[in-house]
């Protein structure tokens, strides 16, 4: 019955995803989405929230996540999900008071199944990217191609593989430190500094006043 509620719900608002950026074939439950942000068709994007100028290429899952703003996720990306308890006799969701696909509840136990991922802003997640429920992504990341995601990644650090692990940092420390103060995907006048978006070094300058 939830589901059919949630086909529902999606048939209703294709009129007003016609003058938005959200594909008629996304399917959307219990999320918020910016007017400015982007919706790639076959995602399911489910009990989260998406900030502006940001987008979701095609085909990707994603569940109970929280995603900033400017940020680029490719297609075919992973992100969340629901966990299973590991300290029970049995992992299975036939003992606790989630539905599940066997549609089967032997008892009802307590169990948060949902872990709240959340990814910052003006992050880069490449294709083909698994990212386990519950992980945080900082600010200035980026994610390789077809990385498996299952720790916490740091402001302005790239990571890749299986299991991911840091390659390098973007940038020095201290230029780290001074994006993360300017917090530039918090401003509204984004296109008076845009100019100067290819060099980090002259960036900082104007947006310290000293250009």
């Amino acid at each position: 019955m939830k589901r059919l509620f949630v086909v529902i719900k999606n048939l209703i608002s294709l009129p007003v995803r016609l003058s938005s950026h959200i594909s008629l074939f996304a399917i959307l439950q219990e999320s918020d989405i910016d007017k400015t942000a982007a919706v790639s068709s076959g995602v399911r994007f489910y009990r989260s929230k998406l900030g502006k100028y940001s987008y979701i290429g095609r085909n990707c899952f994603i569940e109970s996540t929280e995603i900033g703003s400017f940020c680029s996720i490719a297609p075919s990306c992973e992100i969340g999900g629901a966990s299973h308890p590991l300290n029970w006799v049995s992992t299975s969701p036939v003992f606790y008071r989630w539905e599940n696909i066997v549609r089967k509840n032997f008892s009802r136990h307590e169990f948060e199944i949902f872990e709240k991922t959340t990814i910052g802003n003006d992050v880069w997640i490449a294709t083909n990217c698994l990212i386990k429920a519950g992980v945080n992504i900082a600010d200035g990341a980026v994610v390789g191609m077809g990385s498996v995601v299952v720790k916490d990644i740091g402001a302005y650090e790239i990571w890749a593989g299986n299991p991911a692990r840091i390659i390098r940092k973007r940038f020095d420390d201290e230029t780290i430190e001074k994006l993360l103060e300017i917090q530039w995907w918090n401003k509204e006048n984004v296109s008076e500094f845009a100019s100067y978006m290819t060099d980090v070094d002259k960036y900082i300058q104007y947006m310290k006043g000293a250009l």
